[in-house]
């Protein structure tokens, strides 16, 4: 965590491929800590991939040293409790983790605090091998603000939960695999080529069915499971109409790769 930089832009935008957009965090004198300005510039740039139907991934990484290694202090310590409470970032937050499409991090050294927050609103991480992973805020007198508290537990567990917000400290990348934090653990240099490869793949599959799986898992986090199936069904149900889902099973029966159209 650490103060502002002059930087003019938080976050460079790049097409990987004709389906991926690739967002890198740009503050590495700091080690790419999350100010309001990071987050306003992430969200903007997902509002754009949700609105452009070519783009059907997103992936987000940091540099080698830092994905991103917390909030910026120095913007965090003008804020009063009043001011904290409308502070826009909240808002910033809540928008990306409804964002439709599939979402990756590529997480290699420091993931802390609101880097660790960022890793667990994507829906797949997949983290170098020296990856350090932590909610480390109790070590400056406060609490995880952006989800650390509530998305950490039903992730992790209690156990490993608690013992991370408590005490502050930061556990490996491989540690962070047997609990279920990331999806893969790879080698340091080959973090970003994995998770777009990766992404590559989700973007090569149906839009929609894409699209739907990922809003039907989300849903067992906000409803019990006899809701869950019943919008999974449904959801399922939907696909039967579709052209994709025409596509994929001719492609199968006829030994042939599918191409979908996304409807």
């Amino acid at each position: 965590m650490s103060g502002p930089d002059e930087g003019p832009q938080d976050i460079l935008v790049s097409r990987h491929g004709a389906h991926v957009l690739h967002l890198v965090l740009n503050r590495p004198a700091l080690r790419n800590a999350l100010r309001n300005q990071s987050l306003q510039e992430i969200v903007q740039a997902l509002a754009q991939a949700e609105a452009d139907d070519s783009v059907r991934a997103v992936v987000i990484s940091g540099n080698e040293k830092a994905f991103a290694a917390g909030a910026d202090l120095n913007e965090m310590i003008q804020k009063d409790a009043i001011a904290t409470q409308l502070d826009v970032r909240a808002q910033y937050w809540r928008a990306i983790a409804r964002f439709p499409k599939p979402l990756l991090v590529a997480v290699n050294g420091y993931a802390l605090g609101a880097g660790c927050e960022l890793l667990m609103h994507a829906d797949i991480a997949i983290a170098g091998r020296g990856a350090r992973i932590g909610q480390p805020e109790i070590n400056v007198g406060t609490i995880p603000g952006a989800g650390g508290t509530q998305r950490l537990i039903r992730t992790v567990g209690k156990p490993l939960a608690m013992k991370m917000v408590l005490s502050g400290e930061f556990i490996e990348a491989s540690q962070a695999l047997q609990a279920g934090l990331v999806a893969e653990v790879v080698e340091d240099d080959a973090t970003l080529a994995r998770t777009l490869a990766l992404a590559d793949t989700i973007a090569g599959k149906s839009l929609l069915a894409v699209r739907l799986a990922k809003e039907a898992m989300l849903q067992s986090f906000e409803l019990g499971l006899e809701a869950g199936l019943l919008f999974e069904r449904k959801s399922f149900s939907l696909m039967a109409a579709s052209a994709d889902r025409r596509e994929g099973i001719a492609a199968f029966q006829e030994k042939r790769a599918a191409v979908f159209s996304g409807g």
